[in-house]
């Protein structure tokens, strides 16, 4: 099966570049699409429309590359053009992952793996709305694709998923495991390390928010971190505002402790 999206770009899993070792291994809930605006004479079609894979796991969202990526999409001169958005769409939680959760660890993006519990890029259903009710009436006229892009699923990381991340845990050689948010712990530590909690708050209610403990997987034990989403830290679409809160105290305690 081959997964388009709307005006042809072709979507493939993101998965971590440098294979070396690493001190820490990060795991988030899936891969990003990149987002344009698509106008047509002075009028907003789509506000935001899923275009293209990010060209990197936590993309940073950059204009050039924003720039060079929605230029290669060819769109038909008489559907408009597609115009770019800005790091306040694309890539914001890479800012987020990179300041508020690895710098108060004293690390770097070289020093950590990337890895998603879903490593394809999904639809959220607005998207699919957006395409379904904007796209898809011009497909015959027009000669566009089908976009083949599947909606975002209940489950993000099934028994083989889980498999396939372990395996990539212990070729990183990290020591420490940084989950971000409820589907990480949920639906990937639960099935790896057997743990009994499903979410941040349980297990926050056990050791305290930001605390490290220690799991076994694939007989090796490794060091967890789970933190809130990146999306609930930088306060992006639909948050908490208590995990916010929570981590930034997090952080406060964390840089006292560098002094």
């Amino acid at each position: 099966m081959i997964y388009q999206y709307p005006f042809g770009e072709v979507s493939n899993p993101l998965v971590q570049e440098d294979r070396t070792p690493k001190k820490a291994f990060v795991l988030g809930v899936y891969a990003s699409s990149v987002h344009a605006r698509w106008v047509k004479n002075g009028e907003v079609i789509c506000d935001s429309l899923p275009i293209a894979d990010e060209p990197r796991l936590f993309w940073d969202g950059n204009e050039k590359e924003e720039n060079e990526i929605i230029s290669r999409v060819a769109i038909p001169e008489a559907l408009g053009a597609l115009e770019p958005l800005g790091n306040h769409i694309n890539g914001p939680v890479s800012k987020v992952l990179d300041e508020d959760i690895l710098a108060p660890l004293g690390l770097s993006r070289d020093e950590v793996w990337l890895c998603d519990c879903l490593p394809e890029p999904k639809l959220f259903p607005s998207e699919y709305i957006d395409i379904r009710d904007k796209y898809n009436p011009l497909i015959k006229d027009y000669d566009l694709n089908d976009v083949t892009i599947r909606k975002r699923p209940v489950v993000f990381c099934d028994e083989r998923r889980a498999r396939e991340i372990s395996e990539e845990l212990i070729e990183s050689e990290a020591e420490l495991l940084i989950l971000l948010g409820d589907i990480a712990i949920g639906q990937y530590l639960r099935k790896a390390a057997k743990v009994p909690y499903r979410t941040l708050e349980e297990y926050s209610e056990e050791f305290g928010y930001g605390e490290r403990s220690t799991v076994t997987i694939r007989g090796r034990e490794i060091e967890i971190l789970p933190v809130a989403h990146p999306r609930q830290i930088g306060v992006y679409g639909a948050y908490n505002e208590r995990w916010h809160t929570v981590h930034m105290e997090w952080e406060k305690k964390m840089k006292g402790e560098e002094r």
